[in-house]
């Protein structure tokens, strides 16, 4: 089945199912694209509130750490907090979230805001943001109170009959069930969708060239942004004026503008201009590239025939909580004389396959999956140790394991209705929940199966 080259690009070079798709849209207004954070202990960021209990025991009685529900529309979750530290006056820092959330999107999630009372909280206005105090909590929010996130999205603009489009859902539903879930990629968003190219930043901060990962950040165009920002970039490749291009780039480019204002006055210090933006999108730099070789080791692996369901010798494998959460910190790896002993283990839904997430202090697998993932790291010009980074070693890198399959729950599709805005096609509406890390845009492209991702929502 054809893989559409962006995704090839990312890593992403098969399908577990082989059902053709039903195509169509997401994301055509962000109100398609629902998603509300769920906790440890089943507590839901709900959209429209909520009248239940607090979330992990929280307090009316003040402690240092007011928890709240941040509901946005169309905002990247990291502008969103820090438009939300300027209103209440604090650093960015003082305010912790369990996971990034998408963009284009109605989202709701739980936050942590150190020092600042649900009075001050009253008082923040920012645009198509709500902020919903909940209690005071004794610690920050952190990623290990995550569970995952429930879905629901709708997919417009099909172009098959009503027939069609139901017997494909249940048949690709079928597949993703026999298989134990989707593939745990990384999806899309991971890379940036207009200008996919965090990992290409990542992978030159790895090799030690700040000087082409800050020039692929600010003038590598993309021809799906806006054209003036386009045109920013390309004279900003041509001429290399890093004053002119601070004059050129427009406002809305602020984490471009913040690097440019550094190299304007200090034209070689790229690592300066790098320590401009927020730490965390400097890690997201780095963590992307992880996340593309992680991709092209799952990719490896699924086209070499092996499944996401069946251990292999050389495998790491991990313990599940009763949560269903993978457990990291167990992960170990599997000899020949315990392959039975580990498969009754996976059946039993106790154990998980994994595969490493490469940083200086994570081994690689063993085995024919070992020699597989040196071949990739070889092919892609880098080694384990190059995630120790010299020049910049705040946004230095272990590595781990990751799950190589994600279980879908709960995955509901409503009634198929007509699309009110193209005469002819339909739409449908799915429902589902997944775990934390795991990317709704993975089980949207088995169903769709689109031609070109990025037209299509992706």
């Amino acid at each position: 089945m054809r893989v559409p080259e962006i995704d090839k690009q990312l890593g992403i070079e098969v399908y577990v199912t082989e059902t053709p798709g039903v195509g169509g849209v997401i994301r055509r207004s962000a109100d398609d694209f629902v998603v509300e954070e769920v906790l440890v202990d089943g507590s839901i960021a709900a959209i429209e509130g909520s009248a239940g209990k607090p979330p992990l025991g929280a307090t009316a009685g003040k402690q240092r750490f007011l928890l709240c529900v941040l509901v946005k529309r169309n905002w990247d979750t990291l502008m969103a907090v820090k438009n939300v530290a300027r209103q209440l006056g604090i650093d960015q820092n003082r305010i912790s979230i369990a996971g990034i959330k998408d963009a284009k999107a109605v989202t709701a999630q739980h936050l942590s805001l150190e020092g600042v009372s649900a009075e001050d909280v009253a008082g923040v206005r920012v645009r198509d943001v709500e902020l919903r105090p909940l209690g005071y909590f004794h610690e920050a929010l952190g990623g290990y109170y995550l569970l995952g996130n429930n879905f629901n999205i709708k997919v417009k603009a099909i172009n098959h009959p009503k027939e069609t489009i139901e017997k494909r859902i249940a048949r690709v539903a079928g597949e993703i069930a026999a298989a134990g879930g989707i593939p745990n990629f990384y999806g899309h968003q991971r890379f940036g969708t207009k200008r996919p190219i965090t990992h290409l930043v990542g992978k030159a901060i790895v090799q030690g060239n700040l000087e082409e990962a800050a020039m692929l950040f600010l003038a590598k165009p993309s021809p799906l942004e806006h054209p003036e920002s386009r045109q920013a970039r390309v004279d900003l490749h041509a001429r290399r004026d890093f004053k002119q291009a601070l004059r050129d780039f427009p406002r809305q480019l602020r984490y471009e503008r913040l690097m440019l204002a550094h190299l304007a006055e200090a034209p070689k210090d790229f690592a300066g201009a790098f320590r401009r933006l927020p730490l965390k999108l400097r890690l997201l730099f780095v963590q992307a590239c992880q996340s593309f070789l992680f991709n092209c080791f799952l990719s490896e692996r699924l086209k070499r025939g092996f499944s996401l369901n069946r251990v292999e010798a050389g495998d790491y494998v991990v313990n599940v909580e009763r949560s269903g959460l993978p457990m990291i910190r167990t992960a170990r790896i599997v000899e020949e004389t315990m392959l039975g002993e580990v498969a009754e283990l996976m059946r039993e839904g106790r154990l998980r396959v994994a595969l490493p997430i490469v940083g200086f202090k994570q081994r690689l697998s063993q085995g024919e999956m070992g020699e597989m993932q040196h071949r990739v790291l070889e092919s892609e010009g880098v080694a384990a140790e190059d995630f120790e980074i010299p020049e910049m070693p705040e946004v230095n890198a272990r590595g781990e394991v990751r799950a190589i399959v994600s279980p879908v729950r709960d995955f509901e599709v409503g009634a198929m209705s007509p699309d009110l805005e193209e005469q002819g096609k339909s739409q449908v509406e799915a429902e589902f929940m997944l775990l934390r890390g795991s990317y709704a845009t993975v089980l949207l492209r088995e169903l769709m199966k689109p031609f070109d991702p990025l037209g299509a929502g992706f």
